[in-house]
């Protein structure tokens, strides 16, 4: 008699299944009673008449009594991280099933209660792991995409109040592709860079932004007899309209941004489709010189963005300061 290879793999897959659930379950739990014990020790603190120095006094104790009994998840500093969960989420009900523990102690570390809606609205609506949020936080994604929006259209878009109506509303800059692992100081050849992103190609989708379909590499299009090729095609569905990608390692020039534009019009009367949106064109550049881009495009130009690259995560202070510069041009251009 011969076992059946199916049956093993139907019971392989709900075994799988079940463990799966299982742990789910159990860290559904555990977020339920880190958030009961944040609540119990803050609602004890208020009892005591100087309130710094009893809660100080709470957690030291309890941590003293529960470690040796139930080990190093009732540490002082555990407990203080329960404390924290309690009073950056005090609605119980308000808590997301599909968060784990490591997702929350992440949105914790957040004192900005902005950003912290929007990586819940973003975690949530994306499905992101622990691992995603945790480097979308340290890529500073919310303050990038407010380097060209507002914090109430920032929070819209991932509330899904308002669904995006234009590139600059779903197109970071700068963007991080510090997940290519490529060293900073070297000169990269573009084709380098390019094979890079598509190796990596989910992170780099996801470093995008929402809604975008990997469709070509070095897309042919052949014109007057003549034959050009776009680095990258993609395709994203909340803005309905395809989406190419020119990558540069030198500083932005006309030419470069007269190229793309060649492009666009190409996927605009040749590929979209009548219900699609116009097509839009990003060059990611070592470098832009602003001055250049205004004054190689439209006034009215919606579609062509430069984005800068950039290998390592920014500091906060270095986005702070480009949003502080954003801020100086337009007091330069009001005056």
């Amino acid at each position: 008699m011969n076992l059946s290879p199916d049956l093993v793999a139907t019971v392989q897959r709900l075994i799988a299944q079940a463990r799966e659930r299982a742990v789910r379950a159990v860290d559904a739990e555990r977020v339920q009673l880190y958030w009961h014990i944040g609540q119990a020790i803050v609602e004890e603190e208020q009892h005591g008449a100087d309130r710094a120095a009893y809660g100080t006094f709470l957690v030291q104790g309890l941590a003293d009594a529960l470690q040796p009994q139930f080990g190093s998840g009732f540490s002082r500093r555990q407990l203080y991280w329960y404390v924290q969960f309690y009073r950056a989420f005090p609605i119980v009900s308000a808590l997301r099933t599909q968060f784990s523990w490591t997702h929350y102690k992440t949105l914790i570390s957040l004192d900005n209660p902005d950003k912290r809606e929007f990586y819940i609205a973003e975690a949530a609506k994306n499905n992101w792991s622990a691992r995603q949020l945790e480097r979308q936080v340290h890529s500073q994604l919310f303050e990038r995409l407010l380097l060209s929006n507002d914090v109430a259209a920032v929070l819209a878009v991932a509330r899904q109040e308002k669904p995006p109506t234009e590139p600059r509303a779903i197109i970071k800059d700068p963007m991080v592709l510090e997940f290519l692992g490529l060293k900073r100081e070297a000169a990269y050849y573009e084709r380098d860079l390019e094979t890079a992103l598509i190796t990596h190609l989910q992170e780099f989708m996801l470093e995008l932004g929402n809604g975008f379909s990997f469709v070509a590499r070095q897309q042919r299009l052949h014109l007057d007899g003549d034959d050009f090729f776009v680095d990258l095609v993609f395709y994203n569905r909340l803005l309905q309209c395809f989406v190419l990608i020119e990558i540069k390692t030198d500083k932005l020039t006309h030419q470069d941004l007269g190229q793309l534009q060649m492009y666009v019009n190409y996927y605009d009367r040749l590929e979209k489709l009548p219900h699609e949106n116009p097509t839009i064109g990003i060059l990611l550049c070592a470098d832009k010189n602003d001055a250049v881009v205004k004054i190689s495009l439209p006034a009215d130009n919606q579609t062509i963005v430069a984005s800068k690259y950039q290998l390592y995560l920014p500091t906060e202070q270095q986005l702070l300061a480009e949003v502080q510069q954003e801020i100086d041009k337009l007091d330069q251009a009001d005056s």
